[in-house]
């Protein structure tokens, strides 16, 4: 088994600082500093990781593995009717598991604090309709509410099937099971927590 869909990058870590180092001249009210931030924290490198463990099948991160007995996939109609956890549910799902990916412990960012950062900076921060027109590192860093068992499969919304992770390893996996893909069970480790706030700060 493994603990993560791919290994972190380091670039992955330097976005987040010059995140950190745009906020906090944004802070200042130093804007054209907080905005060539930005700008430095959209790394190219940063991108691919993320478009190469969300993006197409590559056999050395995508492994499938048949299980026996696996929960099968049910019609929309069986599934659980609420998707997503409620603005609560999610408070409460961050206090336990931070701002850090359950599985692979890259840093994560709210999309409230990233569309605060597109209202704020249009032209430093990108956020189109296609992946390529979005920011680097807002995107690496998107966090995200996965259920480890996964909605299309029979999960609910319960705090003890849901973690807090970024969108790589969230829409990396899909829809299959943790056993499916061989990755370990966040939920059976401790959590390791940091001084990264994900930029809630930032007004």
């Amino acid at each position: 088994m493994r603990r993560r869909l791919r290994e972190p990058i380091p670039e992955i870590f330097v976005a987040a600082e010059l995140l950190q180092n745009a906020v906090d001249h944004h802070l200042s009210g130093d804007r054209a500093a907080a905005a060539a931030f930005f700008r430095a924290a959209n790394i190219k490198a940063v991108w691919e990781w993320t478009d190469s463990v969300w993006g197409k099948h590559r056999p050395d991160i995508h492994t499938l593995f048949k299980i026996e007995g696996a929960p099968p996939y049910l019609p929309p109609e069986a599934r659980v009717k609420s998707r997503m956890p409620n603005a609560a549910e999610e408070q409460r799902l961050i206090e336990h598991w931070g701002y850090r990916c359950a599985f692979c412990g890259i840093p994560l960012v709210h999309t409230r604090v990233r569309k605060r950062a597109v209202k704020a900076y249009p032209d430093a921060v990108s956020w189109g309709n296609q992946n390529i027109l979005q920011h680097a590192a807002f995107m690496a860093l998107w966090m995200q509410f996965d259920h480890i068992l996964p909605h299309a499969r029979g999960g609910d919304n319960s705090f003890e099937n849901i973690v807090v992770t970024c969108a790589a390893c969230n829409f990396g996996r899909m829809n299959y099971t943790l056993e499916e893909m061989g990755l370990e069970d966040p939920r059976r480790r401790p959590v390791e927590r940091t001084d990264w706030n994900g930029l809630e700060h930032f007004k």
